[in-house]
């Protein structure tokens, strides 16, 4: 039987309201938001491994770049040809990296119950849910925001019919906010962390 992500999410709010990590479950009432991504060995949540993350803290109308993760794991056996075509890590670009334990453990401290910004965000977070779950006991909490939605939802009432191209590279050309160190998860992290500032403060983007 499929438990309803709400349903999932009062349980799990329960069973840690007096638990260590009871203040994920908190509402945010502050003005921080955490642009996150997950470079993977695939788009199968349930096949694929998380090889790195990256994560910036966007307070109000400002990228902190000085506050982020950038996160490289241990290499797991999924890693193959086909994945490192997309994000160019290769096994021997992660010998450095360290146990997914601990990277879970910096991925909570860092976010706390703070909303959780992406492209295709919730990719990104079943992803980290496969694993924080089993370990945890919950996934998640965090508000999502999706940044395809924000730039949607602004944008279409500047269109007159047709349909908003909604891919990244289109997002970012039209926003003008260069790409930085595009498939590397802090590169991805910090480039949707300027398009949503962007957007959220900045002159509503041209159409056409």
């Amino acid at each position: 039987m499929i438990i309803p992500r709400t349903i999932r999410r009062m349980k799990e709010k329960m069973g840690h309201k007096s638990g260590p990590y009871a203040h994920l479950f908190e509402p945010y009432d502050g003005d921080e938001v955490v642009s996150l991504d997950c470079e993977t060995t695939g788009l199968d949540v349930k096949n694929a491994d998380i090889v790195s993350i990256g994560a910036v803290k966007v307070r109000g109308n400002k990228v902190l770049t000085s506050e982020r993760l950038d996160i490289k794991l241990k290499p797991p056996k999924t890693l193959t040809g086909d994945s490192i075509k997309i994000h160019k890590i290769r096994a021997v670009d992660l010998e450095d990296g360290i146990e997914l334990e601990e990277a879970l453990e910096q991925v909570l401290a860092f976010v706390g119950n703070r909303p959780i910004l992406g492209y295709y965000v919730n990719y990104d977070i079943r992803m980290l849910d496969k694993f924080i779950r089993p370990k945890y006991g919950f996934g998640l909490p965090c508000k999502a925001i999706e940044l395809s939605h924000v730039y949607h939802d602004i944008i279409k009432w500047r269109m007159i019919g047709g349909n908003v191209d909604l891919r990244f590279d289109t997002i970012s050309k039209k926003l003008d906010i260069p790409i930085l160190e595009r498939h590397t998860a802090l590169g991805d992290a910090i480039t949707v962390a300027l398009m949503y500032v962007r957007l959220k403060y900045g002159d509503p983007p041209e159409v056409g």
